[in-house]
């Protein structure tokens, strides 16, 4: 099953069983900035040079439009739509386990792509992927995508590891030590889909087509994996910061985890290096999305613009070790990133990446699905021992 064709089908049921919002309209012409812009963001995506000032795409732009920028960091898609439910931010980095939730309780407003001068530079592959787009109509501007890559220790790994059993299966590592204790798990429902994943490759009588779609036997086989891994898991992490701190000092030697935290590591000495398995790796394309209520709209159009300027999304792509939304950015010179740096972030695998969704219990490869709804709470049950 495409899964474009599967994200469109989930974006058009959520959106039909949602009516009790109003629309927001959508803007045909800019004004003055109002002065502020007010973003929620996954860590490290907004940069103004306190991390590491070689990376600083804030300042230029407070200083061109008189427009300044404030961030709230949220370390997982369910906090994100918590966050835009509650209001008071004008702009999210969604991916696309959120943003289909976003434009189906009308959190987001539709974003017009004419005003965006820069539209017409972004990876065709991502201007209309159903993520942010529904039936035509765009609530969003691409930012950045990439893979979860399987993180690891090379002192206790003599070689790379070829398979995420190296986090769900007890085992002996090279170091001669269990893994046991010793690897974490990303704290949030959509892990779910990381052990489906495993499943399709070394469980095929299950049958799953999507790891976001599952009824209720492959379901209940992914949580029988994640209890399991449950055994082994040192801490379930959602924030980059904490997990750079546990491979530090705590002993961690594997885990599902981002380009961003093994860019940070490395970059600190620690020996660290990543991979995706021989099972492939679900991954994460996310959109820069208007609130529906926005109380700066124009500084908002401002950094959606700002944020495709090739510079920016070169220097982004090497921060976070991920994939511009603007193929140019890796061959043009104007920012830090080179074509090798690219192809080594996976510019070439994005048909490989099962991106983010959210689950419904209409899904295309089956009649029925378990929803996203039994998701978080059974997950919940399961890092709690149940």
């Amino acid at each position: 099953m495409n899964k474009f064709l599967t994200c469109c089908s989930i974006a058009s049921l959520l959106i039909a069983q949602t009516s009790s919002l109003q629309a927001a309209e959508m803007m045909t012409e800019l004004g003055a900035g109002e002065g502020e812009v007010v973003i929620v963001a996954w860590p490290g995506y907004i940069e103004r040079g306190e991390t590491d000032k070689s990376f600083d795409w804030v300042t230029s732009f407070e200083e061109k439009t008189g427009c300044k920028v404030s961030v709230k960091s949220a370390n997982t898609s369910d906090e994100m739509v918590a966050l835009m439910n509650e209001g008071g931010f004008d702009l999210v980095t969604a991916s696309g386990d959120a943003s289909l939730r976003l434009i189906a309780g009308k959190r987001v407003q539709p974003v017009n792509v004419d005003l965006v001068p820069s539209w017409s530079d972004v990876d065709d592959r991502l201007k209309d992927a159903p993520w942010h787009t529904v039936e035509g109509t765009h609530y969003g501007i691409p930012y950045m995508w990439g893979p979860n890559v399987l993180m690891y220790n090379t002192e206790a790994f003599s070689e790379a590891p070829t398979s995420w059993k190296v986090v769900f299966e007890e085992m002996t590592l090279s170091d001669g030590k269990s893994n046991q204790g010793r690897v974490q798990a990303y704290d949030g429902p959509i892990h779910i889909a990381d052990a489906a994943n495993y499943l399709m490759t070394h469980k095929p009588e299950l049958g799953i087509k999507s790891p976001y779609e599952l009824n209720q036997e492959q379901y209940d086989a992914a949580l029988d994996l994640l209890r399991q891994q449950r055994k082994l898991v040192s801490r379930y992490w959602h924030d980059a910061f904490i997990q750079i701190d546990d491979f530090k000092n705590e002993g961690v030697v594997a885990s599902g985890s981002w380009p961003f935290q093994v860019n940070l590591l490395k970059g600190d000495g620690v020996p660290v290096a990543s991979v995706i398995p021989e099972e492939g790796a679900t991954g994460w394309a996310d959109t820069t999305m208007l609130h529906a209520e926005a109380e700066h709209p124009n500084c908002a159009y401002m950094w959606m613009e700002h944020t495709l300027s090739s510079n920016l999304q070169s220097d982004l792509s090497v921060w976070f070790g991920a994939n511009p939304s603007v193929p140019t950015a890796c061959t043009d010179g104007r920012g830090m990133q080179t074509a090798e740096g690219c192809t080594a972030n996976g510019l070439d695998d994005f048909d490989k990446i099962k991106f983010w969704t959210t689950p419904v219990s209409k899904c295309e490869s089956q009649e029925q699905c378990v929803p996203y709804y039994r998701w978080v709470s059974d997950y919940i049950g399961v890092i709690g021992g149940r």
